[in-house]
């Protein structure tokens, strides 16, 4: 594995202003590679580090799903309930037959805030709404409850932030807890993911990076605008989660270890699910790329929003671990591509 390489394209994107970020490759206990590059925050000149907290955006949605898999665990919940018989959706336009399953599985048919897979925008659902005005789960309801669903539950397969809103509101219903302290004691701190939580960017916390995007003309870089007006301030079951590359490697390696689910449970999270497209089949929460002969070369959770870009990846064969968080959308996919270039090249 070539990680010199690797350094040096990074090194490249990072000087020429197309990669913001930190990389962390690891096999067991040995760290391979880690690496920061641009700045955390570009009002200050503070460099990107590993031991910085970034937003992960959708690898949020693992935490989500892990949750709600432990309520299962409990006996608490059941997967094909359905979840109008759970949380009050009275009025809406959501499905009550939908199950907690097909909303973890993306087969809800439910409609989305912003449809990803439409190309809709998340940023424009705050054009007209104040941003800070969403902070617990269930202010994001009105964002998607009364839209059209894509199709019956079930029926079909369309990646879907909001069905992880209602999940999160189904772990709130079961628990009586508000969604973020329960998965942060269930979750994370039970993973030793110790740097890790939901933090109001209205807040002075350390070490958090800012998220930036730059303002383009054509190709041209013309400035660069900080995320604070794109979503809401704070994380919800979907997104927003904090963590340090070091934390998400420690929550790959806490589910194989079968340190937060039970062994069948386990096992079902790590197998794929429902296919999506061509090659690439859903789990609860994971997306797993498939070889021709049906083996998983990898699974793995990424995330997007303005000024912000996340991976967390698992490749079997290899036995590793792949982490990489960035404060820009900008060039964060390029370099995922390099990373996964330079393995599967190894």
């Amino acid at each position: 594995m070539d990680l010199a390489e690797l350094d040096s394209r990074l090194t490249e994107r990072a000087g020429e202003d197309r990669f913001s970020g930190v990389v962390l490759i690891r096999r067991g206990d040995e760290t391979l590679f880690e690496r920061g590059y641009g700045l955390a925050s570009r009002r200050w000149s503070v460099p990107n580090a590993p031991d910085v907290r970034y937003d992960t955006a959708s690898v949020t949605k693992l935490v989500t799903a892990v949750a709600a898999l432990r309520l299962v665990d409990e006996g608490r919940l059941d997967l094909d309930r359905p979840i109008g018989e759970i949380i009050d959706l009275t009025g809406t336009a959501i499905a009550l037959g939908a199950t907690t399953r097909q909303l973890l599985t993306h087969t809800s048919g439910i409609a989305d805030d912003a449809d990803e897979e439409a190309g809709e925008s998340y940023e424009a659902l705050w054009v007209d709404k104040p941003v800070y005005s969403v902070v617990n789960t269930r202010d994001h309801l009105p964002n998607f409850a009364y839209r059209t669903p894509n199709f019956a539950p079930g029926e079909g397969c369309r990646y879907c932030n909001s069905g992880y809103v209602l999940a999160g509101l189904v772990i709130e219903e079961i628990t009586g807890r508000p969604y973020r302290d329960h998965v942060q004691e269930a979750v994370l701190d039970r993973a030793g993911m110790t740097a890790s939580g939901f933090f109001d960017r209205r807040e002075p916390r350390p070490r958090v990076a800012e998220g930036w995007d730059p303002i383009l003309d054509g190709e041209r870089v013309t400035g660069w605008k900080q995320n604070i007006f794109s979503y809401p301030p704070i994380g919800s079951p979907d997104g927003g989660a904090y963590c340090t590359v070091g934390d998400l490697v420690l929550f790959l390696r806490a589910i194989r270890e079968e340190r937060l689910l039970s062994p069948e449970r386990t096992k079902e999270f790590l197998t794929p699910r429902v296919r999506h497209s061509s090659g690439v089949w859903y789990g609860f929460g994971l997306a797993f790329v498939l070889e021709p002969d049906g083996s998983v070369w990898n699974y793995y959770k990424d995330g997007g929003n303005v000024g912000v870009c996340s991976l967390a990846r698992h490749y079997p064969s290899k036995g590793l671990d792949v982490a990489m968080l960035s404060n820009a959308t900008y060039g964060g996919g390029a370099a995922i591509q390099e990373i996964d270039r330079v393995i599967r090249a190894s």
